[in-house]
């Protein structure tokens, strides 16, 4: 019978049990290593800033006049720092270059260019993105984020516990410097796009969290009333319960924004899709991870510091070991050396109680060492007339 259903009934009735926060120590390890790795790549590597965040300024090609690579490489013929070249659409190319605030060079490197395809300078065209716009794009994004987490806070504070907060929100920050680490190391391009898809994926991942704390509260609920389980232990089996739900939600989320990604971006040449789809493609997948495998190991790592549940846990601890010293003692016996309880003492038993019962039909007998009944009618000691 336990092992009827598919794999997401036998995880939620507890019988194929995934021992995540038991093994809370490794996904720690894990946890911590990854953020050594994402925030030393951010500290000494860095981020590849678009010229939103730089400064810069962005000719639009047509596509006419060759590949990529061959605009691309004109540019840099033309004495100009490339930073960042895609297409756009089916009719043209967008370069972004380093800043240049001469006039006379601007025009000079839009004839340059032109004279190397041939065509009139006038089909190049060109503008110029100041430091600022990014900035300010950036302060708007951190007051965003500041005022999201406050809201949060109050809000699990109010809905569960403090402690549900704070495993909650490191959850998130977990997500942003993670997200922000694989950004550093692979070289995508920081855009005002990105800072937007960062807050996104923040609301995606809190709802996946809120999800499993919610079955947490509700399997933890009088816990300490019973001796059955261990706080942990039953945090445990939420996890267990919401595994599958988690991975469908992440799986379904992320199917539209690959689409978004691979389809829109890579396919159809839509260059601004990349920017956005591709911080929530990464912060999704870290989204689902974070929240199976640490949120609710933090949450328990600061549950069981409570003294009650301390308690409770030493009273589990001890109820176990009675009964698993009951179960090796050996069984009490009868005066033929038969355990009383066991098969062959219930048989015997019934053999006895069988033997010393009348048959169906058959008239009352005397018991053993009973005096005999007189017959009806006569007196005691008589014969019959």
């Amino acid at each position: 019978m336990s092992g009827k259903g598919g794999i997401a009934a036998r995880l939620y009735r507890g019988e194929a049990n995934i021992n995540v926060v038991g093994r809370r120590r490794l996904w720690f390890s894990v946890a911590g290593i990854a953020l050594l790795i994402a925030i030393g790549s951010m500290v000494f590597k860095g981020f590849t800033l678009g010229i939103e965040f730089e400064g810069g300024n962005q000719y639009s090609v047509p596509v006419s006049v060759g590949t990529l690579d061959e605009v691309e490489k004109a540019f840099g013929d033309a004495g100009v720092e490339v930073k960042t070249g895609q297409k756009v659409g089916d009719k043209q190319y967008v370069i972004k270059t380093e800043l240049i605030t001469d006039s006379a060079r601007q025009t000079e490197i839009k004839e340059k260019v032109a004279g190397t395809f041939n065509i009139d300078a006038t089909q190049i065209s060109d503008s110029a993105v100041s430091t600022s716009w990014g900035g300010q794009v950036t302060d708007k994004a951190l007051l965003s984020l500041v005022i999201f987490l406050a809201l949060v806070t109050a809000y699990l504070v109010f809905r569960f516990e403090w402690r549900m907060a704070v495993a909650a929100i490191g959850s998130l920050l977990l997500d942003l410097v993670l997200t922000g680490g694989v950004y550093s190391l692979v070289g995508f391009e920081v855009t005002p796009s990105t800072v937007i898809g960062f807050l996104t994926i923040l609301g995606f991942a809190l709802y996946d969290v809120v999800v499993v704390f919610d079955k947490v509260q509700e399997n933890t609920r009088g816990i300490t009333g019973n001796n059955n389980s261990t706080y942990s232990e039953a945090a445990n089996l939420a996890v267990n319960q919401t595994l599958m739900r988690s991975i469908n939600t992440g799986l379904v989320a992320l199917l539209p924004v690959g689409g978004l990604l691979f389809i829109g971006a890579g396919l159809l040449g839509a260059g601004t899709l990349k920017d956005l789809g591709l911080v929530l493609f990464i912060g999704m997948g870290v989204a689902v991870y974070s929240s199976i495998f640490f949120a609710t190991p933090v949450l328990a790592e600061l549950k069981v510091r409570e003294p009650r549940l301390q308690a409770h846990e030493a009273r589990v601890a001890n109820r176990r070991a009675a009964v698993a010293k009951q179960a090796t003692q050996a069984p009490p016996v009868d005066s033929d050396g038969v355990p009383i309880g066991s098969a062959a003492g219930k048989s015997a038993e019934r053999s006895e109680l069988a033997g010393a019962s009348p048959r169906p039909g058959a008239r009352p007998g005397n018991r053993p060492g009973q005096a005999k009944r007189p017959r009806a009618g006569g007196r005691p000691g008589s014969g019959r007339r």
